[in-house]
């Protein structure tokens, strides 16, 4: 699939290699800007980023497109994007793992969860998404109903990504209906496709869109 290599300098990751036996689906809380995520990770000193971020729907003056994958650095490296605390796995009686060596980050641009107040769709920036790019979910979600929707290009971006990676990784794909809440086998380090929910509990990267989940399914 195409990348387009953006600069992103080296003491930002570690260029060590490990074996990758996960993959987790993140969102930015963000704009739709996929080069914008490199430059505010440039300015973090605690190397925590992924290897590639999936720009959203462009502005008029983007440079950008919708879907665009953006790569800083190669997936055979890593960085911290997972912020694991160690009292989750202790919760689950499980000794704690560095899973962010053993793990793959997609950085999808989205802004999460939406707030609905005299008509309008509000982030937690407070500006406003337009109604076309909103989606209400069957159910309400880690107390959001609304949520901003994920473009058809990024679906797209985001398989092409998973079967890439599955393909160099041999990284299993198969759907699991856990990766929405924390989830013992992500923490285990057990090989699959998860979400930064299934680590976390304060977080809610990605949002179960119906059309996100259609495509996980479909693999």
């Amino acid at each position: 699939m195409k990348l387009t290599q953006t600069t992103f300098s080296a003491n930002q990751y570690i260029a060590e290699e490990h074996p990758k036996k996960q993959i987790y689906l993140h969102h930015t809380a963000g704009s739709a800007d996929p080069f914008a995520v490199f430059k505010m990770w440039e300015n973090n000193p605690e190397k925590i980023a992924t290897c590639v971020t999936v720009g959203g729907k462009p502005t008029k003056t983007a440079k950008w497109i919708d879907g665009e994958v953006v790569q800083g650095f190669s997936s055979k490296h890593w960085a911290y994007h997972l912020g694991l605390k160690e009292s989750t796995f202790q919760k689950f009686k499980l000794p704690y793992k560095s899973l962010d060596k053993i793990s793959l980050g997609i950085e999808v641009c989205n802004f999460g969860g939406l707030t609905y107040k005299e008509g309008k769709y509000y982030t937690y920036v407070n500006s406003v998404i337009p109604q076309e790019d909103v989606i209400t979910l069957p159910k309400e979600y880690k107390g959001y109903k609304y949520v901003h929707a994920y473009t058809d290009a990024q679906i797209q971006a985001i398989k092409e990504l998973l079967l890439l990676w599955k393909e160099k990784y041999n990284i299993p794909l198969t759907y699991n209906e856990d990766i929405w809440d924390v989830t013992a086998r992500a923490l285990k380090g057990d090989a699959g496709v998860y979400t930064h929910n299934s680590v976390r509990y304060d977080k809610i990267d990605v949002t179960p869109q119906p059309k996100l989940i259609e495509m996980l399914k479909s693999l």
